[in-house]
């Protein structure tokens, strides 16, 4: 029963009773079958709680905060600036990213992008889903479809930008020469970037340019492979 872990958008603290919302209460009292007394574990960016049963009355969870299990993380802000692509294959990567540890999703409409709009409530869903079952703490936001100049101008000095380019001879990434700020991967659609926004990119301040595979790769592959690449260098 321990390991049932579910998102809790408001505020937790001890001896909080509250309830569970339709869905989540279908789930714990339905799917995992959990009966009064029993235990689960509710989590948010303030960090995660285990929860007991109080009651169950039409099909709604009742809970009582009992104690806490983990604070709130500190963990290294890692943003993904990315083309949307198509449903399935979207789905995928937001998925995969969210228990890689990205922390911010921000899709950007390049230039040959053929998705030009997302579902962000189904989006938000998937990411939520991912965070529950990789036992993170804090959820990653999304935001909404922006212009890769508008990307660029609202991030300048605010982030150490890492461009996965196909075009550089760079293969190697010294994160000890990142600052504080948080890392982002911006990673183009699968027609790639265009030369005007290849400079554009270049043109900004501080950005390191990596080859990640000698491959052309899918967004979501490319998406995979670079934050892994990261999450390994940022713990060495």
């Amino acid at each position: 029963m321990g390991n049932i872990r579910l998102f809790f958008s408001e505020s937790l603290s001890l001896n909080l009773t509250a309830k569970l919302d339709k869905p989540q209460s279908h789930y714990v009292n339905k799917v995992m079958r959990i009966k009064v007394n029993k235990t689960f574990s509710l989590f948010n960016s303030g960090g995660e709680w285990e929860a007991k049963v109080k009651e169950i009355t039409k099909g709604i969870v009742k809970f009582i905060v009992t104690k806490q299990l983990r604070h709130r993380e500190n963990s290294k802000e890692i943003w993904l600036a990315f083309s949307p692509i198509k449903s399935n294959y979207f789905n995928f990567m937001i998925q995969k990213a969210t228990e890689l540890g990205a922390t911010k999703f921000l899709p950007i409409i390049f230039d040959r992008t053929v998705v030009r709009k997302i579902n962000k409530d189904r989006l938000q869903k998937i990411i939520i889903e991912a965070s529950e079952q990789s036992n993170r703490i804090n959820v990653p936001l999304i935001e909404k479809p922006q212009n890769l100049k508008k990307f660029l101008i609202e991030n300048k000095d605010k982030i150490d930008l890492i461009f996965t380019d196909l075009n550089t001879q760079n293969k190697n990434l010294d994160v000890k020469k990142l600052s504080k700020k948080p890392v982002c991967l911006v990673i183009g659609p699968e027609g790639d970037f265009s030369e005007a926004e290849r400079e554009k990119i270049l043109s900004f301040d501080g950005v390191i340019p990596i080859k990640i595979n000698a491959n052309i790769l899918r967004t979501e592959t490319a998406v995979i492979s670079a934050i892994s690449i990261i999450n390994y260098l940022i713990d060495l």
